[in-house]
């Protein structure tokens, strides 16, 4: 009986991308393969078919060879396999490639990959700085708790005189293999624990890890205009890698604590002012406090009503990496007088009598009006 085409096999056209291939042959050999059929010899067949398609097809100058002479490319052992696959696909490449890329981290990591020396862990502080600071930026001084270098032994974790030797379990590769079943299992070697090598002589400091445990002090720099949940990043300023491996990364997180006055919008300023209700009706000025330190003046209209905000340009935060600042923003809160004298009492009273309310009140006069008008409507 004539061999299928190896395209119709696998289900795909023949001008099909590598990347196309492996997609569907992925799908079918999970679908027929033996573990998933016990005793059904159609699907084990059908797998057999299917790994010895892709095993071609994956490979440029086989599939090339394939597509100009078809079988006969590779009849009489000219696939290097004598023209029978036997091996369910567990060979270089074929369904071994497409577990590995599936499970090779679950595993411990790519075949036939060591994994040698790690790299240091990352370290995180968390810095609270102030509004103030944020706006000119600072100095400070963290001291983190981490793993550092071993001087006794420089990282290499052997005593002086000795030196880390290839493991004999994994043969330097920093894993172990185990057969099971149809799979081959790979694991990180107990021995070296995937570094690929062992100490003989262990350093006394450091038993045998090449670093020990401290506390160091660090200056950071903090440039003017960062933001609460900014990140600083401090290269090489991590935990020690295992055995002189390069160290890991250090990383500031900032907080910036909430102002007594002020509030910030990005690059901008924000501030609540209280306004005497006499300044607010007759207009006049008053002075703020600003974000560096000094004072401005704000001219109120006579008028002024709560809520109304006045503009200071170029008085907000320092814009991170730029040369200009963002505004401030005054918020007029207008206070209504409280414990008044007989006499302030009656001036009011007399304000009040005289006054027209269309005139010096127009915003509660029209919203009652409309009021009444909305209680006549009803009434009708």
């Amino acid at each position: 009986m004539a061999k299928p085409d190896y395209y119709e096999t696998l289900g795909v056209a023949r001008e099909a991308s590598a990347e196309d291939l492996k997609k569907a042959y992925r799908k079918l050999a999970m679908q027929f393969h033996p573990d998933r059929n016990a005793g059904d010899k159609k699907a084990e067949q059908r797998f057999k078919e299917l790994s010895e398609a892709y095993d071609i097809l994956k490979d440029d100058q086989k599939r090339a060879a394939y597509n100009r002479f078809g079988h006969a490319a590779f009849e009489g052992g000219a696939n290097g396999r004598g023209g029978s696959r036997q091996d369910f696909g567990f060979g270089a490449g074929g369904f071994a490639d497409i577990f590995d890329e599936m499970f090779g981290e679950f595993m411990g990591g790519r075949r036939g990959q060591g994994q040698g020396p790690s790299r240091g862990a990352d370290l995180r502080y968390n810095l609270e700085i102030t509004l103030e600071d944020a706006f000119v930026g600072k100095q400070a001084s963290v001291r983190v708790g981490t793993a550092m270098l071993c001087d006794s032994c420089s990282g290499t974790g052997a005593e002086a005189g000795s030196r880390p030797v290839t493991c004999g379990t994994c043969r330097g590769h920093g894993k172990v293999r185990a057969q099971q079943g149809f799979f081959t299992i790979e694991r990180t070697c107990p021995s070296c624990h995937g570094q690929g090598q062992v100490v003989e002589r262990p350093c006394r400091a450091c038993s045998g890890q090449g670093r020990v445990r401290r506390e160091r002090t660090l200056n950071v720099s903090i440039p003017p205009g960062v933001e609460d949940g900014t990140r600083i990043r401090l290269a090489g300023e991590g935990e020690a890698g295992l055995r002189a491996a390069p160290p890991g990364d250090l990383y500031i997180f900032l907080t910036v604590s909430p102002h007594r006055f002020f509030q910030r919008d990005g690059e901008d300023i924000h501030c609540r002012v209280p306004i005497p209700m006499t300044t607010a009706a007759l207009g006049g000025a008053i002075e703020v406090p600003t974000i560096d330190g000094s004072r401005a003046k704000v001219t109120i209209p006579a008028g002024t009503q709560t809520g109304q905000q006045f503009r200071l340009r170029s008085k907000g935060m320092t814009v991170l990496r730029a040369h200009h600042r963002g505004d401030m923003f005054i918020e007029a809160v207008v206070e209504t007088p409280r414990n008044l004298t007989k006499r302030q009492q009656e001036i009011l009273r007399e304000f009040e009598k005289d006054a027209n309310p269309r005139d010096t009140s127009p915003e509660s006069a029209g919203f009652f009006a409309k009021v009444k008008e909305l209680w006549d409507d009803l009434r009708d």
